[in-house]
């Protein structure tokens, strides 16, 4: 065998083995203890429950396997975050758990490719919050008479934020009144969010993208240690 054959060769095996996934490192979806029952997860992760920001992953589950499709960085709200069970409704904290993703919503057309329901955000969309509304935490559009617009947001005021979003499941299903309403994945604005999880534009069109409803996305909130600790839920 020629000289620089066989070092090409070895070079060549060198760079496969460097490229090689170690078998030792356990993904954060393979240490959860529920990931949704989907092939499709999201985990957005902070510091501790005092941090307003963190990271935030999508993964894909291929031969057994959890694969890192994307990341970026993430916001939370001001006040941090908070197990989902415990919330208190405009305390401005992240709710922590692993939860579904109804739907996405936009003020910007659905990126091309999006698979997931889309709904285009009107002057007449508002997200309903009022306690005593019988729309608690739900998409109205237009508002009923019984929410008050004091207590209800209006999609269209938040050109930034609700550019592109997700509906993230937090009491959503069986609302529990005063335990919070409206809170998503969205756009970053110009600082820490009130509840809502939050990404650049770009993530934000990735992961409407990458999302397929056949696959049951989920999205997992919470932090790295202690009771909150992502791998608990």
């Amino acid at each position: 065998m020629r000289p620089a054959l066989a070092l090409a060769l070895v070079s060549a095996s060198l760079c496969g083995l460097a490229l090689a996934p170690d078998p030792t490192v356990v993904s954060l979806p393979a240490q959860m203890a529920d990931t949704g029952s989907g092939t499709q997860l999201i985990t957005a992760q902070a510091p501790g429950t005092d941090a307003t920001s963190g990271t935030l992953t999508w993964w894909d589950l291929k031969d057994g396997q959890w694969v890192q499709a994307g990341t970026a960085p993430a916001r939370f709200g001001s006040k941090g975050l908070v197990e989902g069970g415990a919330r208190v409704q405009g305390t401005s904290t992240t709710p922590t758990g692993l939860y579904d993703l109804p739907f996405g919503f936009g003020i910007k057309p659905a990126p091309a490719g999006t698979r997931v329901a889309y709904r285009a955000v009107k002057d007449s969309s508002w997200w309903c919050e009022d306690n005593d509304s019988t729309s608690y935490n739900r998409w109205v559009d237009p508002l009923p008479a019984d929410c008050r617009s004091s207590e209800a947001e209006k999609m269209s005021s938040y050109g930034t934020q609700y550019a592109y979003g997700l509906v993230v499941g937090f009491n959503y299903d069986r609302p529990v009144r005063g335990r919070g309403a409206g809170i998503f994945l969205h756009v970053n604005g110009q600082a820490a969010t009130a509840g809502c999880v939050s990404v650049p534009e770009d993530a934000m069109q990735q992961i409407l993208t990458w999302a397929d409803p056949a696959a049951k996305p989920h999205i997992a909130i919470g932090t790295m240690d202690g009771a909150t600790a992502l791998t608990r839920y």
